[in-house]
């Protein structure tokens, strides 16, 4: 357990950014998931839904939840999924 009160602040701070980074992550999750289930079932919005993903992600690096190659990544994997299908 820390004992300085920088310490303590620090222990604080990174318990707000870890739950507001799961969160986020979370939805990102959901949001690829829902991508993924339309391009499955052959639906009409899965160009729509993998814009919200990669909006998503975009965002997510900008805040500093994702690695700027990650969302690449992830990113160009899904839209390949979309050309495929």
């Amino acid at each position: 357990m820390a004992n300085h009160a920088s310490a303590l602040k620090r222990m604080r701070q990174n318990e707000k950014r870890h739950l507001r980074n799961m969160s986020y992550r979370s939805k990102v999750k959901t949001a690829i998931k829902k991508y993924l289930l339309s391009l499955v079932e052959k639906s009409e919005g899965a160009s729509g839904l993998l814009s919200e993903a990669a909006s998503l992600l975009h965002k997510g690096v900008s805040k500093g939840i994702f690695h700027k190659n990650t969302a690449a990544r992830t990113i160009a994997r899904l839209s390949s999924k979309l050309k495929v299908a």
